[in-house]
Parts: structure tokens; sequence; C-alpha cells
């Protein structure tokens, strides 16, 4: 059960059955409705299980909530006043936009059932309230689509029965402290104007904004201070209320026909802005810039852009093995100047690496110029997603166009990773050059087979790792070879010491030939031959790649890491690969030990046929919904 709905009654046989059956119109399905009835004297407990509700007993409102909750199966419960009405899609679209925010509590807006243009005034300044002070007081105009995760809501004690008003504020406050809040942008619920009729706008302008300067004070409001009441009668509109009240429904008509007239004066501005510094299009426009540097960033965006490019218009910016790669698969890829690793004898060199950038930056800021700034200028993108792109983050300053961050890297920066204690040099270099490729993104997307906390004050999101089409269609089975992934040159000599290991098979993929070594068999890269080889193999030997450990974790294949020396991901990568159980790291290779990890390799198969394989629908979902939401048009 995914979500439960919980409703708090007292005589509303005339009121619940709007409700209920707007519920029962919803495109999603997945739910319960729980009705907690404070002993109604009307039909409202008939009506409630006529439409298959689970009722039980109530009291104030706070003691039906509580009540509903303690029997709710749903991970997540919604609360909603018995005098609303959902709007089309409304459980949809509460739901998804709360899971994307990775929210623990969280209100929708008011959509008043009332054509009054005085109701419509009232119920938008109460939205715009709550959406104004939401990050610095988390506030609640009524119950109005409170929904929270259960197990916040129980860890908090659920609503304060002590409370006689204003107990929904105090719940979203205190739950607020925990996790994040919002009120929710994409879902309106449609509220009941009976106590506006019952009281008048005057006086709940005052209830409200009583319990509100008392809120934004630390107290709390009783009921009775406001003359607050909780059982509704009929109209209680008088003949001497109604002269005032007309008049007053005037001024807001005069004051509502002249916000319409400067709305009407800003929307045409914009758009004659809009239409002179962009073309007419159907479609937003996406930058996707991928680093150059190896062939997990390529892959990555492949996937990834192959699920997005009918929705959007993709334009690919890249360098090097990445632009070749990506160019073969799309239309529209660019060639743009990249910053390479260096590496001599497996290891890292920072001299050359950085006498290297010296030497290309000046030809690299001329391409990236060329190819993505006038671009840019042409094509006025809509939002930037960088895969550890430099560039990307100049442009996104420079044009002021937002930039959202998708890659594996940034679990360097972003979680509270665990890592080994002798690397913390290494670790803090990594962080310092990763922040400098990538500069405040509205989020960073993070990819990865490993789920560390996220730090405080992150604006991150972690997903499984993005596996190709190809891999998910591959069926693993255990054969009597084990595949050899390397990509450095520098390699050679580590793969050399495998030839001792006589009475096992290798497979060498890397060094771009064909050639029969004793056990060794080199192979020329072939995609079809390649998928072949790895998910028929026993095991892998590689580096620290991120996309090679991923899909042989997805296959279920041990794995043996030797990560390149001063590359801190490498590293982070293979201390996993053993902090998890699916393999060994190790920062040297040797036959003896290639040979104990082989002996083992039950004890990994083991733990990897526990893993739970995911396909790529997650973050594609989020990369859409961040490209919508952060999108200048």
């Amino acid at each position: 059960m995914i979500l439960s709905i919980i409703i708090p009654t007292y005589n509303e046989e005339e009121y619940l059955p709007i409700l209920l059956k707007s519920i029962k119109k919803q495109s999603f399905e997945n739910y319960e409705i729980i009705v907690a009835d404070a002993n109604s004297t009307d039909k409202t407990r008939e009506i409630a299980e006529e439409y298959g509700c689970i009722v039980v007993d109530g009291g104030l409102p706070a003691v039906g909530r509580n009540n509903g909750a303690k029997v709710a199966k749903g991970e997540y419960l919604l609360f909603l006043d018995s005098d609303l009405e959902l709007t089309d899609d409304y459980l949809r679209d509460v739901l998804y936009e709360f899971r994307m925010e990775r929210l623990g509590i969280a209100i929708t807006q008011m959509l008043p059932m009332s054509n009054k243009v005085d109701d419509k005034l009232f119920h938008d300044f109460a939205n715009y309230f709550m959406i104004g002070v939401e990050k610095i007081k988390p506030h609640g105009a009524g119950c109005y689509g409170i929904i929270a995760r259960k197990e916040l809501h129980d860890e908090c004690g659920g609503f304060d029965e002590s409370l006689t008003f204003g107990e929904d504020t105090d719940y979203i406050e205190r739950l607020a402290k925990k996790e994040p809040f919002r009120v929710l942008r994409n879902a309106k619920i449609g509220v009941s104007t009976r106590r506006l009729e019952e009281e008048g706008i005057e006086t709940l302008i005052q209830q409200y904004g009583k319990s509100t300067i008392n809120d934004f004070l630390g107290k709390r409001t009783d009921a009775s201070e406001l003359n607050y009441n909780f059982d509704h009668g009929k109209e209680r509109i008088t003949t001497s209320r109604l002269a005032p009240l007309e008049k007053r429904v005037e001024q807001v008509n005069e004051l509502k026909e002249k916000y319409d007239e400067s709305i009407q004066k800003i929307e045409e501005t914009r758009l004659m802005v809009k239409s002179s510094s962009r073309r007419k299009r159907d479609k937003k426009v996406v930058f996707y810039c991928v680093c150059g540097e190896g062939m997990g960033h390529a892959i990555r965006t492949g996937v990834i852009v192959d699920r997005i490019k009918d929705k959007y218009d993709v334009y690919i910016f890249s360098s090097d093995r990445a632009y070749e790669y990506l160019n073969s698969k799309f239309d529209n890829v660019y060639e743009i100047g990249g910053f390479n690793t260096v590496y001599i004898n497996n290891k890292v060199n920072n001299l050359k690496t950085l006498a290297d950038a010296l030497k290309r930056n000046p030809t690299n800021i001329k391409v990236g110029y060329e190819n993505l700034y006038k671009k840019a200028r042409q094509l006025h993108p809509d939002v930037i997603v960088t895969d550890f792109e430099i560039y990307a983050t100049m442009l996104s300053k420079i044009r002021n166009i937002p930039l959202i961050s998708l890659d594996n890297i940034h679990m360097i920066t972003q979680t509270k990773i665990d890592y080994p204690k002798d690397h913390y040099v290494e670790m803090i270099k990594a962080k310092g050059v990763i922040k400098t490729y990538v500069v405040k993104p509205k989020i960073h997307i993070l990819t990865s087979f490993f789920y560390p906390k996220i730090r405080p004050r992150k604006h991150a999101v972690i997903y499984p790792p993005i596996i190709r089409e190809d891999i998910m269609k591959l069926k693993a089975s255990k054969g009597d070879h084990i595949i050899v992934y390397q990509t450095s040159k520098e390699s050679r000599k580590l793969v050399r010491k495998l030839k001792a290991l006589k009475d096992e098979k290798f497979i060498v993929y890397g060094f771009n030939k064909n050639e029969a070594d004793g056990n060794l068999t080199y192979k020329e890269f072939n995609e079809d031959e390649f998928y072949d080889d790895l998910a028929s193999s026993k095991a892998v030997i590689c580096n620290g790649g991120f996309t090679f450990i991923s899909e042989a974790i997805y296959l279920k294949k041990p794995i043996y890491s030797v990560p390149a020396i001063g590359n801190f991901e490498q590293t982070l990568n293979g201390f996993y690969v053993q902090k998890l159980g699916y393999g060994e790291y190790h920062e040297v290779m040797s036959a003896q030990r290639v040979a104990d990890f082989l002996k083992n390799l039950p004890k990994y198969q083991k733990k990897l046929d526990k893993v739970k394989n995911r396909n790529n629908d997650g973050i594609v979902h989020e990369l859409i919904y961040r490209i919508e939401k952060y999108s200048l048009s």
C-alpha cells in the first residue's frame, strides 16, 4: 500500500460524498481511505461504509487524524478535511512531486469551489503566503491536503491532541524540523467556501491572522480565543451583514480588474522579450555537456539522451573518445576542448596532467567558445545538463542558464563517504578539482552502486547506476573464463602477471589487439563479443572505473579491482566493492592475490545474488522533472 487517505468527520453527510466521489475518479488507485468519525448523528458513517472506507472512532480533528494513522498501512499519509474535492489527477500529482523533491512533509495549494472573485483572491493570498514563508516558517492554512511519510509521522508523535486550533500548522512545523517541507506547486485541491459564507471574510482574516502572528511568535492559539466552532451550521449571513459584504465584494472586484490589467501588461511584455530573443519552438532546448575522459561519461549520456531526445531538442558537447562515441549515435553532437589525466605506470602524474592542460588550454577555450558559446547565443538553451564537463558551468554563469549536474563523481563532495584513511590527501585533492568543474548547479543527480547519506544542506539525490539496454538484455551464465578490462597502456605489466595462473583462462580487453599469449587472449573491442564474454564470465578484473564495475554488479560478476594509483574516484569505487562484499580491491595486482580471490568467488557471489537490479526509469524521470522545473521557458 502506497497511500493512506485519512479524513476526520462529524456530521458530514452533505460534503463527504463529494470528496469520496472525487477520490474514486482518480487515475491513481493504490490507496486506502480511512474515515475517523466523531460519533456523527447523521448518515456520515453509513456513507463512508458505502464507499468502502475503513471507519474508526474520531474526536477533535487531531484525535481523528491520529486514530486514522494508527491503522494506516500506507507508506505515505494524506490528511484531508471532509469538505474538500480532489482535482483531476490530484493524487498522482501530489505523490510525484512529493517523491521527486524527497520531502518528509508537504501541503497542497487551495482552489476554492466557488466562482466568486473574492473567494479566489482570499485563497490565492493564502497560497502565496504559505509559499512565501515555507523556508522561514513552515505553515499550513488548514488541513488542505497535508501529506507526510508515515515513518516520520510516527517518529514525531502525530498531531498534538491538546491543541484545539492550529494543530495542522503545529504538526507541519514539528515534522519540518526533521525532514524537508514544501508547499507543492503542481497540485491544487478544491476547498469548500462554507466557512467563508458562515463567518465572513473579515472574521476569517482576523481569526487566521491572529493565529498566524501567534505562530510566528512561538505561541499556540486556542479555539476559544477566536470564537472558532467545529460544528458547522447552515448559512448565517444576516441582512445587517449583507450590505457591507456586498460593498466589500465591489472593492475586491475593482482591485481584481486592476490586478488583471497589470498582469496582462506584464505578460505581454514578457512574451515580446521572449519572442525577440528566441525562435518559436515546440520543444525545450537542452545542452548536454559531457566529460571526454574515459568512456563512462559517454556511455551514461548515451543511455539518457536516447530516452529524452524525443521530448527535447538535445545538443551534445564533448571531446576526445566521448565525442567520437556520441557522434556515432546521435545528431547535433559538437566537439569542444577537454582535459585528460596523464598516467605513468598506472599512476596519476599530476605534474604532467597540469602541463598538458596548460599546453592545450588556449586551443580548448577557442574550440569551446566557437562550438558552445556561439551555439548558446544561436539556440538559447532552456537548461544545461553537465556530466562533469568544465565549460558547462562557465556557460551557465555567463548566460544565466539553469545548470543540472548528473554524474557519479560528485558522490565525493555531496555525500558522507567512507574511504581508506591513508588516502585522505587524495580525497582532499579530488574534492578541490571536482568543485572547480561543476559550480552550484540547481541539483546534483547522482548515480551510484553504494548509497551513503547525503551531506546536510546539499541539494542532491542518488539513483542506482545507469545501465545500457544491451547489458540489461543479457542472460548471465557462469563460464570458465575471467574478463580482464584495462584501458591504460601502463597496465600491461599487471596483466602479464596473470600468466602465472596457468589453470585459469583470461580474456583481455583494452589494448586494441587480437593476440593469444598462453592463457591470455587479447581481443579488440567489439560490443557484441564483449557483451557475450562478460555475460558468461565467472569473474572480472578491472581498474576502478565506475561504469564497468556497475555493469559487472548488474550481471552478478565478482570483481577484483586494481584502481589507478592517485585516482581517488577509482579508489573509492574499489573500496566500496570490497566493503559491500562484491569482491576485492588491491592497490597492486599479484598472481597469488588473484588466486586467493578466485577461491572466494562463492562468498562474493552470494552477496551479489542479493543485489536487486533496477532499470533506468527513476533517474530519467528525475532528470525530466528537473528540466521542466528549472528551464527558462
